[in-house]
């Protein structure tokens, strides 16, 4: 297919207002014909002053409006200016990768209409998660799901790794609109993981700063205390190792094998 002019490229200002946004990612909001917000108010403001054309993406959400529905006249209103052969960025909170299905959505129909799209990383959640609290992936291992898809779905966890369950303040909301979960939703997760960990088991509340003063929240609870321990919209459950993991000593044996006969 013929590549038109126009063209579309999402990117991510990171996680703290000002600190994380890269060279690269400004330069495209600046060099922007339109620009698509999905951010914070503040950072949303903070965005507008570096273009002249910069439209939030955030009066697509209503009280009780399905979130799907959301999704698709987001998605819409950036290609209608993309067919417009319009330079067009879209801006997402973090990593516009990473929980947000607008950007990838819009990027494969942009592609498939022929018009030239990409996305350029951000400072995501997770990236700050691992430095606030001192977790290296590659220690243990890390298992990670949206709140809500660990309940609707079946899933099998290593209690060996940790566990990280994004968006809890959700978990097991069936609306699918932006309302925040309650205590009776947050026991259903609790006890589907008593399956694999024990009560007393510590697990974390993490919540990432917003602005570079401030500090990240990390709250600890016994895991049978979670349904009413203090929880947000932006709250990331971080559930530790509660068990050594299990040698493999028969692959080892294999791979030695194959070792010393090289």
């Amino acid at each position: 297919m013929q590549q038109q002019r126009g063209s579309l490229v999402c990117v991510g200002p990171g996680m703290i207002l000002g600190a994380h946004i890269t060279e690269r990612c400004r330069n495209y909001i600046e060099q922007a014909d339109v620009v698509f917000m999905s951010c914070h108010p503040i950072v949303e403001s903070w965005i507008a002053s570096m273009n002249n054309d910069v439209r939030s993406l955030q009066g697509f959400y209503g009280e009780g409006k399905d979130r799907r529905e959301t999704y698709r006249q987001m998605q819409d209103a950036i290609m209608q200016q993309v067919r417009e052969n319009k330079r067009v960025v879209g801006v997402f909170y973090g990593h516009p990768g990473i929980f947000a299905q607008v950007p990838h959505k819009s990027i494969a129909q942009a592609r498939e209409e022929g018009f030239a799209a990409h996305m350029e990383p951000g400072i995501s959640a997770d990236a700050c998660l691992y430095a606030d609290m001192g977790i290296d992936p590659g220690r243990y291992g890390i298992q990670q799901y949206e709140a809500s898809q660990f309940l609707f779905y079946q899933r099998q966890i290593d209690p060996s790794a940790y566990l990280l369950l994004w968006q809890i303040g959700h978990a097991g909301d069936v609306s699918l609109t932006t309302r925040q979960s309650g205590t009776a939703e947050r026991q259903v997760l609790v006890d589907q993981l008593l399956q694999y960990y024990p009560g007393e088991h510590q697990v974390a509340i993490y919540e990432c700063p917003f602005i570079i003063t401030e500090h990240s929240k990390i709250d600890w609870y016994p895991l049978r205390s979670l349904a009413t321990a203090d929880i947000s919209l932006v709250s990331t459950l971080v559930v530790p190792p509660c068990q050594p993991m299990k040698p493999a000593p028969e692959i080892v044996k294999k791979l030695n094998l194959i070792y010393q006969s090289a």
